[in-house]
């Protein structure tokens, strides 16, 4: 194939969009990488959960900051603390903390 249509293939775009931003002269150069977990405690975590978890605690892993695990209360009447307390169990399960 023709370099000229052979993309470079990147190995995550949303670091390479971190790193950009972060880069000398980038728009948010000397900054710290904040990002957040947000599920909802009205039942257990799922695979697509564990992804996000990967890309929210990992990320901010990865450059030095934190995320935050920020509880989303959008429906309070089928929230439990037992999901809450699972949640956080979970997470630590996975290797990251919120701390």
């Amino acid at each position: 194939m023709p370099e000229e249509l052979n993309p470079t293939m990147t190995q995550n775009f949303i670091h390479d969009f971190i790193d950009e931003d972060l880069a000398q002269g980038g728009q948010f150069q000397g900054m710290t990488v904040h990002t957040r977990f947000p599920p909802e405690p009205n039942g257990y975590l799922h695979i697509g959960h564990a992804k996000a978890i990967f890309i929210d605690f990992g990320t901010a892993e990865k450059y030095g900051g934190l995320c935050n695990l920020r509880m989303d209360d959008t429906n309070p009447t089928k929230e439990d603390v037992e999901y809450v307390e699972a949640i956080q169990e979970d997470i630590h399960w996975l290797g990251y903390d919120w701390g």
